[in-house]
């Protein structure tokens, strides 16, 4: 296992990251303790999770369950900022939210720090200046260690960069957003803000859902019970007419050198700058092999100038 530093923190990471968002959903607590397992046994050291996974807390309750005394072998990161009740007021980037959404998070995962605290989604009721203050608190009291956001543009991640400075509060170390060869936006704008910023990328749905397993062929049948089947929005989001010719384009590219489409998914990510490891889900233990397998694969630069070309850079 490869692993790096997490932008210009101190904090290193495995560049294979297990994403935890099935735990407590889509799989029990047996079936996390094998992946979990797995992962520990491979060398993953970062295992990122959020309060509103697994119907609101279970991936966290899962997770502090299984990891026990290995605790403190990992990188353990969560987020905060969804709703956690139906009537939607749990959620946000508010001081008062914050704080008690940290004690619940610490509550869950049985620890008593956090790696690294996420701001899960921007909150426009809150200024940035109230959020980012309140995790550079929690940082002094030793409840977090580290802090990052998601799926902020690259403009609000300059605005909390410069409050953080201005202020002189803790900044977020990294970024964590949707990026893979079928989902390409981030480069036009956050991207360079990143690397002024020397923020780590932490890049999910690496994988666009599944679409970039393999597993799936244009006309013919999907595997019964992956993600992409039964969800239609992911259906209609990826499973486009000029996507298909990307994919097919691009399991023809790994074939040719003896690899998969998902070693090339993998690979490519692991090979772009900001990188500081990928996030990927698992349901199983072998899947967890098998995207550590995927990113030891070195692109050479000429095979990433002809995979940047049929991917379609923005």
């Amino acid at each position: 296992m490869q692993y790096r530093q997490l932008g210009r923190s101190g904090l290193k990471v495995s560049l294979a990251g297990l994403g935890c968002n099935n735990f407590g959903q889509r799989i029990d607590l047996e079936a996390t303790k094998r992946v979990v397992h797995k992962a520990l046994d491979v060398g993953i050291t970062l295992f990122d999770t959020a309060d509103a996974y697994g119907n609101r807390g279970g991936s966290e309750d899962h997770l502090g369950q299984v990891l026990g005394a290995r605790r403190k072998d990992i990188v353990l990161a969560t987020k905060f900022a969804l709703p956690m009740d139906d009537a939607e007021t749990l959620k946000g980037g508010s001081r008062r939210y914050i704080m008690s959404a940290v004690e619940a998070s610490l509550r869950r995962l049985r620890t008593d720090w956090i790696d690294l605290y996420q701001l899960h989604r921007p909150d426009p009721d809150t200024p940035i200046e109230e959020t980012m203050s309140a995790l550079d608190d929690l940082i002094r009291q030793g409840k977090v260690r580290y802090i990052g956001c998601s799926n902020l543009v690259a403009w609000q991640v300059v605005e909390a960069q410069w409050t953080s400075r201005h202020h002189g509060l803790s900044r977020f170390v990294s970024c964590q957003d949707e990026y893979s060869l079928l989902v390409r936006d981030i480069e036009r704008e956050l991207v360079p803000a990143m690397r002024e910023y020397e923020i780590g990328l932490l890049p999910f749905f690496p994988l666009a859902s599944g679409f970039l397993t393999g597993k799936y062929r244009r006309n013919a049948p999907m595997p019964e019970g992956a993600r992409i089947t039964v969800t239609q929005r992911f259906q209609d989001r990826y499973m486009t007419d000029a996507n298909w010719e990307i994919v097919e384009k691009l399991r023809a590219f790994a074939e040719s050198r003896g690899k998969t489409l998902l070693d090339l998914a993998f690979s490519w990510l692991a090979a772009q700058p900001p990188v500081a490891s990928v996030i990927a889900g698992a349901t199983k233990p072998e899947q967890i092999e098998a995207n550590v397998r995927a990113i030891e694969w070195k692109l050479s630069a000429a095979d990433l100038e002809e995979v940047g070309k049929i991917s379609k850079a923005p």
